[in-house]
């Protein structure tokens, strides 16, 4: 027996006859929906300390769930003593059962974390995307703080199937996302 993610669950009872009406769709394959969320970190001190880069992987791997990538730079950058091939950065990108959980995670456990939290800001790239960024990663309840090596932060893109923002705003809004009060 599979398990089914509360989100997902959510997604397919009460999100899309919500959205369906609201936007006056025809059928229930134009209800825009989550497609992937990916979640990168730039880690600009690993050029001169490699531990750094693994202990990213290491976090954001027990983040997300799912193994991290690490990201090497693509050319050679003299100012920042940097070379091709150099690991700066790591990412991972979720999809399906993994994404709603990190998703319904985000939600309900690490936003509500954030100091100072008065929502995230709603404007996304203009087709229905979303980018957040995060400066700290220990919101997340996942990560011992005392075991962090240093406190880093994230960009959390949700890449969404809508082709407007508003859509995109209305698929979130409906999950729970906290957007911030104009």
């Amino acid at each position: 027996m599979s398990y089914t993610p509360r989100l997902q669950d959510k997604y397919r009872n009460e999100v899309v006859p919500v959205l369906k009406e609201k936007f006056n769709y025809k059928s229930v394959m134009e209800v825009p929906k989550v497609e992937k969320i990916v979640i990168s970190q730039g880690v600009g001190e690993a050029v001169s300390d490699r531990k750094l880069i693994d202990a990213a992987v290491a976090d954001l791997t027990s983040i997300a769930g799912q193994q991290a990538l690490m990201i090497k730079s693509k050319k050679d950058v003299s100012n920042f003593k940097l070379r091709k091939g150099m690991p700066i950065g790591t990412k991972v990108t979720l999809r399906r059962e993994k994404m709603y959980e990190f998703l319904d995670r985000l939600i309900s456990v690490a936003l509500p974390r954030t100091r100072d939290f008065r929502g995230v800001k709603s404007k996304g790239d203009g087709s229905g995307n979303f980018t957040i960024g995060i400066t700290e990663n220990i919101i997340f309840p996942e990560l011992d703080i005392d075991k962090v090596k240093k406190i880093l932060g994230m960009d959390i893109t949700i890449v969404t199937s809508a082709k407007t923002t508003e859509e995109g705003a209305a698929l979130l809004t409906e999950f729970g996302f906290p957007f911030a009060k104009k």
